[in-house]
């Protein structure tokens, strides 16, 4: 049987987007010349890799297997033409982010990276922690920027330590405040968080214990904003990242931010891959201009 990396290709995109017509469509190729090529793979290895139906195409598990074995030849075909290209940064790079962090952090990093490095093609995906790690292991990123501790095993870069700030409606008592808050000033206060997923929650559910309060059951938000907007009614106290703080909570005026002045009240932030790269002056050069974006945030007044 020959395998082509075309024929890869054509089986990861469909494994992506879950139809034909869209992974031709990505790949820039007939539906017709796609689906003969994939049907042609199928009879050679005696077995469906994907279930066709109404809602798509699902992958089999014959096609579960071949697809996470392809993603790593794919991936080790790349790492052979950055070496004949000379190591420089080109191509395209998958990062996987935290939502939390992404959007308040990455456009300078993106702007950056297509000034010094043109030949990069930056692919985002915001995803939380748990999911995070499981595209990181199926090889459907390259690399992520996510908290260290979720992903045992890894090869990682530190990029910076993040304080955590509360987040109080104006009329809150704590609003009268400029100074950073203790912890034992949050006792027996309701914290507000995203939902389960994010190792933000966790640590908001470990400052909580630690501070004798309590994590909002009933409301779990879905976003920083959310999260920001429910304090503002009064209904708790938001625990909000520092990069978010500087960068989107500081513009409003509808919560009073305080930074929390304990030491569980952080978390660090690491570039991770699978594995140890071949070269590691692309993932430098990446990282670097991560820890330059952090370092002007940090200089925002709040």
């Amino acid at each position: 049987m020959k395998l082509t990396l075309r024929q890869m290709e054509y089986i990861v995109a469909i494994a992506e987007t879950g139809q034909f017509a869209l992974a031709a469509r990505r790949l820039n190729v007939s539906q017709p010349s796609l689906s003969a090529q994939v049907a042609e793979l199928e009879q050679a290895c005696g077995g469906k890799l994907f279930q066709r139906g109404r809602s798509g195409a699902t992958l089999t598990p014959l096609g579960q297997d071949a697809v996470l074995r392809i993603r790593k030849i794919l991936r080790e075909v790349d790492d052979l033409k950055h070496t004949l290209r000379g190591g420089g940064m080109n191509g395209q790079i998958k990062l996987g982010v935290l939502p939390s962090i992404g959007p308040y952090l990455l456009p300078p990093v993106v702007h950056n990276l297509h000034r010094h490095f043109p030949d990069v093609r930056l692919v985002v995906r915001e995803l939380n922690t748990v999911d995070l790690e499981k595209h990181l292991r199926s090889v459907q990123l390259d690399m992520i920027i996510s908290t260290p501790e979720d992903h045992p095993g890894t090869f990682q870069i530190p990029l910076f330590r993040e304080k955590l700030w509360a987040a109080v409606a104006k009329d809150d008592p704590l609003a009268q405040s400029a100074y950073p808050v203790p912890l034992s000033a949050l006792a027996g206060r309701m914290f507000l968080t995203l939902e389960k997923g994010h190792r933000l929650s966790a640590i908001v559910h470990g400052l909580a214990d630690k501070a004798q309060a309590y994590v909002s059951e009933e409301y779990q938000g879905t976003s920083l904003d959310a999260v920001r907007l429910m304090a503002a009614t009064g209904a708790g106290v938001a625990i909000l990242p520092d990069v978010y703080a500087r960068t989107e909570a500081r513009r409003g005026s509808d919560v009073h931010l305080l930074p929390i002045q304990d030491p569980a009240a952080q978390r660090d932030i690491c570039l991770v891959l699978s594995r140890a790269p071949d070269h590691t002056d692309q993932i430098n050069d990446l990282a670097s201009l991560i820890i330059q974006a952090h370092a002007n945030i940090t200089q925002i007044r709040v």
